[in-house]
């Protein structure tokens, strides 16, 4: 069954804390996808990505390029998995597609966004009663703490 962990965001925001996770992932040999809720949103973090850091470098495309089925990283606003993650974020409140097809799903949200929290706690609800293994981590201190 998926692995389906919650990522509370209360000390940055999606920027700062994602692209660490992203190269973690990337470390251990996952692909990856991840998934917002608009194009222009995609847009945005896929520049953000490749600047983010001075001596950082995160190879990963868009849905919307070119080899999108070569990224170890690839963003969308859609629900599809072009480049065969195993791996899926998703973040800005965004639709899940079926979590089936993927050993790690990771919901990521903004705290201080009441959408983003009332729309996790509804996934945690929905995936908990499916019969899901859930985590829960919430950001104290800039770092991860698992809370349940």
């Amino acid at each position: 069954m998926t692995d389906v962990l919650f990522y509370h965001l209360t000390d940055s925001k999606l920027e700062e804390a994602l692209p660490s996770l992203l190269e973690k992932s990337v470390e251990r040999g996952w692909k990856v996808v991840v998934q917002t809720r608009a194009e222009a949103r995609r847009d945005f973090l896929d520049a953000h990505l490749w600047t983010f850091r001075d001596d950082s470098f995160l190879p990963h495309g868009t849905d919307a390029g070119e080899m999108a089925d070569a990224q170890p990283v690839l963003i969308t606003a859609e629900d599809g998995n072009a480049n065969g993650a195993t791996v899926r974020f998703i973040v800005d409140g965004a639709e899940p597609p079926p979590l089936e097809p993927y050993e790690r799903v990771v919901f990521m949200f903004d705290g201080y966004d009441t959408e983003q929290l009332d729309g996790a706690r509804a996934q945690w609800k929905q995936l908990k009663g499916a019969g899901h293994a859930l985590t829960y981590w919430q950001q104290q201190e800039g770092r991860w703490v698992k809370k349940a």
